[in-house]
């Protein structure tokens, strides 16, 4: 029995309740379970500003140069977080992974570019999703769909519900799976990966007009899912 309201960022995505659980949600995250339910937020960490570490420097400019023990180090350290992402973009686990190791090759060959401007994590990330919308169009060439897998989550404080928290976010995972190729691309980059509708309707060939009334319908499609779910 859940309680859930979608946000990220500060931003609303959407609310659901059960019967008999609690009916009021905030922007921000509670640091505490309410009295008739449990409340769970999406939300999506920023990125880490590495760069700014002496000793990350020199793993930088070791990696521009060459050296595979900097790119190793470089490459442990942002695989995790990188590897959620192709997870979002892709049809199954060997595709995300043929994304997170093109991604790497292609950052490791643009790395030089790199001026310092925002943080490295964030431009990692762009490299990243630039690979995978590459991969999409090719996959779009040969299967009629790809699905977005993951969501960020944050559990409540109480320790006895973070089981109860990891399954439900792995629910809604496959709930987004069921979302249509267009929908979950369009509401992965305007909402985790904090695209603009400008910048999303560039990167896609389309309008921005149909950028914003995908994201729309998208969310409205993933809350019906969910509320259907939460009923059965």
């Amino acid at each position: 029995m859940w309680c859930w309201c979608g946000e990220i960022g500060g931003k609303l995505l959407f609310k659901i309740k059960r019967p008999g659980y609690a009916t009021s949600f905030r922007n921000c995250p509670p640091k505490r379970t309410t009295t008739t339910g449990s409340k769970i937020y999406l939300r999506i960490s920023k990125p880490t500003n590495v760069q700014m570490h002496p000793t990350w420097q020199k793993i930088l400019d070791a990696c521009i140069k060459g050296d595979s023990r900097a790119q190793k180090a470089f490459y442990d350290h942002f695989k995790g977080k990188m590897y959620v992402l192709c997870q979002r973009y892709a049809r199954s686990r060997e595709d995300a992974e043929d994304i997170l190791q093109e991604g790497f090759i292609r950052v490791f060959r643009d790395l030089h570019q790199y001026r310092g401007e925002g943080s490295l994590e964030g431009w990692v990330r762009k490299v990243m999703v630039r690979v995978a919308l590459d991969f999409i169009r090719k996959e779009k060439r040969e299967i009629a769909t790809t699905q977005l897998n993951d969501w960020q989550f944050l559990p409540d404080d109480q320790p006895t519900d973070y089981h109860e928290n990891e399954m439900m976010a792995k629910h809604l995972i496959r709930l987004m799976q069921k979302l249509p190729e267009g929908f979950r691309t369009v509401l992965n980059l305007y909402i985790l990966e904090g695209y603009s509708h400008a910048e999303i309707a560039e990167l896609l060939d389309i309008s921005v007009g149909t950028s914003k009334s995908q994201l729309n319908r998208a969310k409205k499609a993933l809350r019906q899912l969910l509320e259907k779910s939460l009923t059965k």
